[in-house]
């Protein structure tokens, strides 16, 4: 019933937020003689916080309708190319004649599949768009996915990414796979399979960040909690069936509203802080920092459900057991062997203080493969946490450099 009360409490609490909503634009209302006086800066911020804390939050959109390619300003067009029923391949092509002529290698961003949409990686895709022809992989929220359209586990998740791999090898270059946080393992288990099969579409090289690879290495929270209760708890505590009217009525879901709690429960402080400084950001009239603080709230408290079977054997893979760094992860009844791969290039990133993937855990993945030394990369960001290694100022100079020089060494090899 966890999942009927979510959504009971979001109806039972919608007229209220109706009444702020009202509330707040009569108060902002130009033509109010008291709007700029401090009690009503001081009501209406108050009203917007209420507002902001209790709606739902949809899944964002990308945004990037243009970049810069050789100084030139080239539009972008966003293209499902590739759909499964839970995942859609988009591509941002760059329509310029400019971007024709450079011929960037392709790309496959392998965005997180852990309760954020993949607009998490915005900046990730925007930063890497001048340099680099981007897919990504945007994953559908489960409760959005009818029971009849099956089940989606691990085992999908790696069929899912070698097909969409194979299809952006059609014109005969093996493409680059950079995966975010969770998707190493299954990333590896792609490139593994296809390797042991000699598939001629296999990536040309592989960039894991933040991944745990070995979650025994340097464990943090995320990893102890995973560890330090059985797999029959998760199912008993967290797994839910989707409520109707949503259109996978019935599916067994790890819910995204659960995600989000563990998300903010492992800072809390910081968040109640930066809500805090909105709050008075608000009053004050501080206008630029008020915008900063809802783009991040408006992605951040975005999240999606996740499909039961995917979730639980995610803990207990990666989590638990730890099958690939004991090279025992399983596939369809197959063993997969990372050390048939000898000639994917494999570059690892990790950021110094990362709370949620520790130091080493990422770096294990090169024990796993038998890739000759010059297809080797590790690279540690300085003082970077776990989404800095992916977003941000540091991200932009300190690991893209290095990522994008390491994809274009590898490529054609």
């Amino acid at each position: 019933m966890l999942y009927h009360a979510y959504e009971i409490s979001h109806a039972a609490i919608s007229p209220m937020r109706a009444a702020a909503r009202m509330g707040h634009e009569v108060i902002t209302n130009p033509f109010n003689p008291m709007a700029g006086t401090y009690g009503s800066r001081a009501v209406s911020a108050a009203l917007e916080m209420f507002i902001t804390a209790t709606r739902r939050y949809g899944k964002p959109v990308f945004g990037l309708d243009h970049t810069l390619v050789d100084g030139e300003e080239t539009p972008v067009v966003e293209e499902v190319v590739w759909s499964a029923p839970f995942c859609n391949l988009l591509h941002f092509r760059r329509d310029s004649a400019a971007a024709e002529r450079r011929d960037d290698p392709k790309v496959l961003m392998v965005a997180p599949m852990s309760g954020h949409y993949a607009t998490l990686l915005r900046g990730t895709v925007r930063d890497m768009l001048p340099d680099h022809d981007i897919y990504i992989t945007d994953w559908i929220d489960a409760r959005e996915v009818p029971v009849g359209m099956g089940g989606f586990d691990l085992d999908d998740y790696t069929d899912y990414l070698v097909a969409m791999i194979e299809h952006l090898a059609q014109g005969g270059e093996r493409t680059a796979v950079m995966a975010v946080c969770q998707p190493g393992i299954p990333v590896m288990a792609a490139a593994s399979l296809m390797a042991m099969d000699g598939n001629p579409a296999r990536p040309a090289s592989i960039v894991l960040m933040g991944s745990p690879m070995n979650t025994a290495r340097n464990p943090k929270q995320p990893n102890e909690i995973a560890a330090n209760r059985p797999l029959s708890w998760f199912e008993s505590n967290v797994v839910v069936r989707v409520p109707w009217p949503n259109a996978g009525f019935m599916r067994r879901v790890y819910p995204g509203f659960l995600q989000l709690s563990g998300f903010l429960a492992m800072n809390i402080d910081r968040h109640v802080d930066a809500h805090v400084h909105q709050f008075r950001n608000l009053v004050r009239g501080d206008g630029d920092s008020a915008d900063q603080h809802r783009v991040f709230y408006d992605e951040y408290l975005a999240v999606m459900d996740l499909s039961a079977e995917f979730y639980l054997q995610t803990v207990e893979r990666v989590f638990q057991k730890r099958l690939m760094a004991k090279g025992e992860y399983p596939y369809r009844g197959t063993r997969i062997e990372p050390a048939a791969i000898t000639d994917i290039g494999l570059m690892t990133v990790e950021g110094e203080k990362d709370d949620i993937t520790g130091l080493g855990q990422t770096e294990a993945a090169h024990e796993l493969v038998s890739a000759p030394c010059d297809r080797h990369r590790h690279f540690v960001a300085e003082g970077v946490g776990h989404y800095g290694v992916f977003n941000g100022s540091r991200w932009r100079s300190m690991i893209l450099p290095e990522v994008r020089e390491f994809i274009r060494t590898q490529r054609g090899r």
